[in-house]
């Protein structure tokens, strides 16, 4: 079996253990940029968000505590998702290998708890961070590498959940033209309430606890930043945040609670009726978000838990939306919103699947 990493000059595993992930990324050097102008640059498309970074601070005491509260609260419920995911990767792929390509950030702890899963069950499992980005496509430099260690047809890509899609669709139109996947290509999730995913452990809109962290839970990496020039997709290593990192505790947490489970039904991929029914109900919600709000660029809807707490953490929102005010899943999403002065709106049905949503400030 060849070595994926030959000849790339990568960033390793980060704080994760060697054998958990490899980051096909290579270490850049990139001054931030401030969130405001960032904002500005991006709606006035004169840079890609791709191209930018900002500062990623250590999470305040608060925000730490809601994160424990979230892990106390879900860890089990994760471990159970985990598990089911695993059980039906082991059963519907039958190569001799297989190789998970995680998405930088958010499919990243996913994959690594997938890979302990499936070593196991007494799987040969092998897994890789790569950038994908909307917009600029999956990093083929990277996927190729992994496609020549262990071929196409053992290759599952994992992200954390499904907002509306915009990934798993970038992912569809990436790999379109490649005849070695399958028109659908095989995409997991813990959380799929748009129906864009392969396999997905549920539709639900939950918090998940590695959601609303950022580098601190996800390897000390950055999300992943596009270049121009050839190579892999690139990063920013944040050992400054080594002090507050829980990459490992909380690995060890989900795998704590999975020890305990008996072995939990596997999860079924969705058919096509549920798929379109997920997706249409998702769709109705967006559509009538963007009408309410004189939204004409789709980015800037950023529907689920995760997407909308990150989207208050890294970006200028306008208005946060809430199913329920009193929702412990989105007190960390209040919570953020308060200090930075946004209003929250309690709107109940009119989410849809989704328990939260943010609606990015127009810049133009």
């Amino acid at each position: 079996m060849r070595n994926v990493c030959a000849g790339l000059n990568t960033v390793g595993s980060g704080s994760y253990g060697r054998d958990d992930v490899h980051f096909l990324l290579r270490a850049m050097d990139i001054k931030a940029t401030d969130v405001q102008e960032k904002e500005h640059l991006i709606q006035t498309r004169q840079r890609h968000y791709s191209e930018m970074i900002s500062q990623e601070h250590a999470p305040s005491q608060p925000h730490q505590n809601l994160y424990r509260r979230a892990l106390a609260h879900n860890a089990a419920r994760m471990a159970t998702d985990v598990q089911a995911l695993a059980n039906a990767l082991n059963e519907r792929c039958t190569g001799s290998t297989l190789a998970l390509v995680s998405f930088v950030r958010a499919g990243v702890p996913l994959g690594v708890l997938l890979r302990r899963a499936l070593l196991e069950a007494g799987r040969d499992a092998r897994h890789y961070g790569v950038s994908i980005v909307r917009d600029r496509g999956i990093d083929s430099v990277a996927l190729e590498a992994v496609i020549k260690a262990h071929g196409a047809e053992n290759i599952v890509f994992v992200d954390g959940w499904t907002g509306k899609g915009a990934i798993s669709e970038q992912l569809r139109e990436s790999l379109a033209a490649d005849s070695r996947f399958a028109p659908r290509p095989r995409l997991v999730v813990l959380a799929d309430p748009c129906g864009r995913a392969w396999l997905a452990a549920s539709a639900e809109d939950w918090l998940i606890p590695s959601g609303i962290l950022g580098a601190t839970v996800s390897g000390l990496v950055s999300r992943s930043i596009w270049s121009p020039e050839p190579g892999l997709h690139g990063c920013v290593m944040y050992p400054h945040l080594a002090g507050h990192d829980v990459t490992m505790s909380f690995i060890h947490s989900i795998e704590t609670e999975r020890a305990r489970l008996t072995r939990p039904a596997s999860a079924q991929p969705w058919t096509l009726a549920q798929s379109w029914a997920l997706q249409r109900r998702a769709q109705n919600v967006l559509d009538g978000i963007a009408e309410r709000f004189s939204v004409l660029n789709s980015n800037r809807i950023k529907p689920g838990i995760a997407e909308a707490t990150r989207a208050v953490m890294r970006r200028v929102p306008e208005q946060v939306l809430v199913r329920r005010r009193d929702d412990q899943d989105v007190q960390l999403l209040m919570h953020l919103s308060r200090q930075a002065n946004i209003e929250v709106r309690e709107v109940g049905d009119e989410l849809g699947p989704y328990r939260a949503l943010t609606v990015i400030r127009s810049m133009r």
